[in-house]
């Protein structure tokens, strides 16, 4: 690539655009490129269809065009895109510039010429990256490198962006180094030296790379911690008295290397081993004790010892003081000069923090004992020398930091009202306020603002711990407070607390307090601090404790005009607390929107539990007009529908519009999402056991359509939760929005301990199934199949083939008649059905009914007769293609039917929305990888109203993708249902080896 770069600000590669080449301009190369008789391959990532013929590698000359950088603008450039393989290349551009601009390079001398370059230092991350970029090269970037093998394309091509990049920063920076081989290294690489001279220079750089690079197998380390005052001042706990910089010799230009010096007069861009004179070990006896100023007897100490740390394991850590003694025993496998490493290492960190050259001043240091502010400056420089490689043990308080935020102390000015009572709540209530400042959610007295004022470190001791408090986002809130209290309506509060835009408030609001609902509300205490309502009496059914808290949570948001997300876990009721909503107050026609799937079931709890509400269907051909059902309580009607006639459901003034699976919104801009927006309403209620299910802006989709506005606009949200969160796992991101949803969003959990005693056990068990031979020649046949699919194909597409050909080791794992299609006998082929057998066998014996779940509809079509004839018990089938009224039959006769049977369900079709306590046993034949929707499908029966401990059970086949991505799953923990999306498209994240890797066949998953 040519060495032009451009000057001054933005990215150090960026493309002057005046220097490209034009017209006659172009260059040719020579390019061996995948061919047939038509020509070269067109990129995969055109989308063109696959070219007849088998390719071949074949040399071309191409016209190129010579640019010092790709970036994504280059594409704007030439009206085109960025593919995967240019996309490499900004990596392999970033790689680079960020070892520049750490310092990782050195000089080196090639002796054909001779010549003068600087060459990266990789080490530790630098060297595993540096593999992950030779494991991911394009094969388009080895295309015109004549056969040469990757790790030499890669290694020429980072050596040369390196050295080109350090010679523009020295020559931005007006640097020019002596004559001869050193002037070389800012000018022109050539130089003249005596062959004998040139190759001893050579070999010593050479000897200081290795060198540099074995080195980085430990590491120097700073652990920064507070001084108890018992301890006494400037007094370093078990190591003795900290002197001043008294005089010990040895701190002058001694070799980092420690007394084999490097080549004379070197010089480097910044820092790597043997850059810049670390002191040389000196003869003082003893420790020496730590570095630092004689202090106050009222200042707060801190200690920052100095340790050794290896760098492939951060645990063997060995102190500054027990190496002086010899006492190194953790850290004799990486190194065996850990004095000179030491002394090496704080050498160069005192280029990044000058205030370290104290501590090159004794003979042995050992620590430093600072003061605050110097603590501050420490913790300050902290992410430095991070980034340059050193390690850092800091306080947990500074990784978890506090945020500063204002804290909203609201009151009601009528005393005698009841507190959290529906009927007494009114946004037009007039409330007093008063602004304070709050840390971490926790508001602040006025002495310690007092406190506060006065500080002159950012770093303050609060309530027993240390705090970190932003000076400029200090003072901005102190300012603000002096606008002092007044009075507002409820309403305002409400909208000043939630709804104000970040620019008309310094910080955001952390923390409200006060007395009175509306301080609850806000506060997120409504659910705990809530009296209770006696349900309706027309209720014919009996509300558990937390459901009757639900219900009289969601009458106190009716009341106000505030719309509501009942987020309960699938299973508890969810339907019964909107029923008895509906029967409190009765204010006009509620518009309930619900997939088509739980329909029916809307009007059987309806009908069971509020039979004097007037219910309507809204969905078929022979549906009555919207405007002819305002005399009905509820309208019940499907996503589908509500899209349809979205302009004559706009025009009726509905009481409530509640979505039930409010997910299927989560998209705010699909056509269903546009419509229902449209539907005026009093109140706004959402319904959903999943508000998230794989991104944050579904959480903001639902709760936008609810209180409009309520989260900003979706790009304030997006900025200000989903990319932090999301992104950066932004824990102060996170918090803010919980804050910001509370008062909105209900959720309880089976896990909760006031719900976990309404539900009986439930306990999973993973069954290992082998393969047959038949199943196995399968699963070879669709590998060696995706295996010539590869070879033909370059670039992205290689996931879609492994992806498609998941689907089919799959179905192999299932049973071969679902991979063939061939309409074929079931019996004694597949391991999975045999373990199926099993399992059924057992609970039918029992009395038992089971559920078994399968993503493959054709499946559940060939083994509902195949178990119907096997088992003699009734067996129902459900899939996307059952109608509403066949579906409700087939749901109502497996709830009533006293005998044990079994229900196949189709995932998608079966696995929302309805009610299967009948059953307590579940199997999940194939698995969908996702734990949310697997979650789902095992709570048809895992829910309220089930009396029998729920078994799930999961088969899984040996040796295949099943268990590789099983395992996966599994070590995801906790993470897996935020981690993985819905469906399958998580397995697009992983790269094609990966994907691979998934798919091959162990020898154990055969057993025939």
């Amino acid at each position: 690539m040519s060495r032009e770069f451009r000057r001054g600000g933005g990215h150090p590669f960026a493309i002057e655009r005046d220097r490209l080449p034009r017209g006659d301009d172009l260059a040719h190369v020579a390019l061996v490129l995948p061919s047939t008789s038509a020509g070269p391959l067109p990129s995969p990532q055109l989308g063109l269809a696959p070219r007849r013929g088998t390719p071949r590698p074949r040399s071309w000359h191409v016209p190129a065009v010579a640019v010092p950088f790709v970036d994504d603008d280059l594409a704007d450039e030439f009206d085109g895109r960025v593919g995967h393989s240019a996309r490499w290349l900004i990596e392999l551009c970033d790689f680079a510039a960020d070892l520049v601009r750490r310092g990782r390079v050195l000089p080196a001398v090639l002796p054909e010429g001779p010549v003068a370059r600087w060459r990266p230092v990789l080490t530790g991350f630098d060297a595993i990256h540096h593999g992950d970029l030779l494991r991911r090269m394009p094969a388009a970037c080895r295309a015109a490198a004549g056969g040469l093998p990757a790790a030499d394309v890669l290694a020429v091509a980072l050596h040369r962006l390196v050295d080109g990049l350090v010679r523009t920063r020295l020559a931005e920076a007006g640097v020019e180094i002596g004559d001869g081989w050193l002037a070389a290294l800012t000018g022109e690489p050539s130089f003249t030296a005596a062959p004998a001279l040139t190759d001893e220079l050579a070999e010593r750089l050479d000897a200081w790379h290795a060198s540099a690079a074995a080195g980085a197998a430990v590491r120097l380390c700073f652990r920064l911690s507070h001084i108890d005052r018992e301890a006494g001042p400037g007094l370093a706990p078990g190591l003795g008295g900290g002197s001043g910089p008294g005089g010990s010799s040895g701190s002058g230009g001694g070799s980092s290397r420690g007394g084999s010096s490097s080549p004379a007069g070197s010089s480097g861009p910044g820092g790597t081993a043997g850059l810049g004179g670390g002191a040389g070990l000196g003869g003082g006896a003893g420790l020496g004790g730590g570095a630092g100023r004689e202090r106050e007897a009222g200042d707060d100490l801190w200690l920052l010892e100095f340790l050794l740390q290896a760098v492939d394991e951060p645990s063997a850590l060995v102190t500054a003081a027990d190496i002086w003694r010899d006492d190194y025993a953790p850290l004799r496998r990486w190194t065996r000069h850990p004095q000179e490493r030491l002394l090496g290492g704080l050498g160069r960190a005192a280029r990044l923090y000058p205030d370290l050259r104290a501590a090159l001043g004794v003979p042995r240091p050992v620590d430093m004992v600072l003061d605050t502010a110097e603590a501050h400056a420490f913790l300050s420089q902290a992410a430095v020398l991070e980034e340059a490689g050193y390690g850092v043990l800091l306080p947990t308080w500074w990784r978890d930091r506090q945020s500063l935020g204002l804290a909203l102390d609201v009151r009601g000015r009528d005393p005698i009202v009841p507190v959290l009572r529906d009927e007494a709540a009114d946004l037009a209530h007039l409330v007093d306020y008063q602004w304070g400042l709050a840390i971490g959610g926790e508001p602040l007295t006025e002495s310690e603002l007092t406190d506060l004022a006065q500080a002159k470190v950012p770093l303050v001791r609060l309530r027993g711990r240390w705090v970190h408090l932003d000076p400029g986002h200090l003072a901005a809130g102190l300012r603000f407070l002096e606008r002092g209290g007044g009075s507002m309506t409820a309403g305002a509060a409400l909208r000043t607390v939630r709804l104000l835009p970040p620019e008309e408030l310094p910080l955001p609001v952390t923390a409200v307090g006060g007395k009175g609902w509306l301080a609850d509300l806000l506060g997120g205490e409504l659910d705990r601090r809530l009296e209770l309502i006696d349900p309706p009496v027309s209720l014919a059914g009996v509300l558990r404790p937390y459901q009757m808290r639900g219900f009289s949570w969601l009458a106190f948001l009716d009341g106000l005009g505030l719309g509501a997300c009942l987020a309960d876990d699938m299973g508890l009721g969810k339907t019964i607390q909107l029923l008895a909503l509906l029967l409190h107050r009765r204010s006009g026609p509620a518009l309930l929107i619900c997939p088509l799937s739980v329909l029916g079931n809307w009007q059987r709890e309806a009908a069971r539990f509020a039979p004097s509400l007037t219910v309507t269907v809204l969905h078929g051909a022979d549906r009555p007009s919207p405007a002819s059902l305002a005399g009905s309580d509820i309208v019940l009607t499907t996503y589908a529908t509500a899209t349809r006639d979205a302009d004559e459901l706009a025009a009726v003034a509905w009481d409530r519009v509640v979505l039930d699976e409010a997910q299927h919104v989560k998209n705010s801009g699909s056509a269903v999402a546009k419509a229902v927006r449209r539907f005026p309403a009093r109140v706004r209620i959402a319904l959903t056991g999943t508000p998230v299910e794989n991104r944050l802006a579904e959480l903001w989709s639902i709760l936008d359509f609810l209180n409009p506005g309520v989260l900003a606009s979706g790009h304030t949200f997006r900025a200000r939760f989903a990319v932090p969160i999301e992104r950066f796992g932004d824990e102060e991101a996170a918090a803010r929005l919980r804050h910001a949803t509370r008062p909105f969003l209900l959720r309880r959990v089976k896990s909760d301990p006031a719900v976990i005693g309404d539900l009986p056990d439930k306990r999973a068990v993973r069954h290992l199934c082998s393969l047959t031979t038949e199943q196995a020649t399968l699963y070879r046949a669709v590998l060696e199949d995706m295996t010539a699919h590869l070879a033909e194909s370059r670039d992205k597409w290689n996931k879609g083939i492994v992806l498609a050909a998941m689907t089919k080791l799959k179905q192999a794992c299932v049973h071969p008649a679902l991979l063939l299609g061939d309409g074929s006998p079931l019996p004694g082929r597949s391991g999975k059905l045999e373990r199926l057998e099993e399992i059924l066998d057992g609970a039918l014996a029992e009395g038992e009914s089971v559920l078994c779940f399968t993503q493959f509809a054709k499946f559940g079509s060939m083994l509902t007769p195949h178990l119907a004839a096997r088992f003699g018990v009734p067996v129902r089938y459900l899939y996307g293609g059952t109608s509403r009224t066949d579906r409700d039959a087939m749901v109502a006769a497996f709830q009533d039917d006293p005998r044990p049977g079994i229900f196949v369900l189709s995932l998608k079709a079966g696995g929302t929305g309805i009610n299967l306590t009948a059953a307590n046993h579940v199997v999940h034949v194939d698995r969908w990888w996702n734990p949310a929707t697997e979650a789902q499908a095992t709570d048809r029966a895992f829910r309220i109203g089930q009396r029998r401990d729920v078994r799930v059970h999961t088969l899984v086949c040996l040796g295949t993708l099943e268990e590789r991505i099983d395992r996966l799953l599994a070590d995801k923990g906790v993470l897996a249902e935020r981690v993985v999306g819905n469906g399958e498209g998580w397995l697009t994240a992983l790269d094609t080896a990966e994907l691979r890797a998934l798919v091959q066949l162990a020898p154990e998953a055969i057993v025939d």
